[in-house]
């Protein structure tokens, strides 16, 4: 599965979140994790002070990364997509969510998240595959 920054951040805040636990059983599980390259700068862009910032890099270091699309794919494709949940009515906070949103997609992968921006973009794009939380 793909983790989004947003289940990354309540993981290491410490939070208490249902795609916490799953986070932390497909961890203890040694289920595959992976990252993508604007998953990696959003929680590390986070860090409050140097010593966090090489401590989440080291922890997130021993994550595979996703083979992203060509950088030009991924941005035309990023965009197309914000741009049809714009035309659907439902923009994104945030741009970059649709760059990680390519990403699951072009690698056929499940998408890990708490961020209530990814439900509007899998009712425009129904190839992005959302794993569901236990809430």
């Amino acid at each position: 599965m793909l983790v989004d920054s947003s289940v990354w951040i309540a993981f290491l805040r410490g939070d208490v979140a249902p795609e916490v636990d799953l986070l932390v059983e497909a961890l203890e599980r040694r289920h595959a994790v992976w990252l993508a390259p604007p998953i990696l700068q959003e929680v590390l862009q986070g860090a409050d002070r140097p010593e966090r910032f090489v401590k989440w890099e080291r922890i997130l270091g021993e994550l595979p990364m996703l083979d992203a699309p060509p950088a030009r794919t991924a941005a035309r494709t990023a965009a197309e997509l914000y741009a049809r949940c714009r035309w659907a009515g439902v923009t994104p906070r945030s741009a970059n969510d649709c760059l990680i949103a390519v990403h699951a997609i072009a690698n056929d992968i499940p998408l890990l998240h708490c961020d209530q921006d990814f439900p509007l973009i899998a009712s425009v794009e129904p190839k992005l595959i959302l794993l569901p939380s236990r809430r």
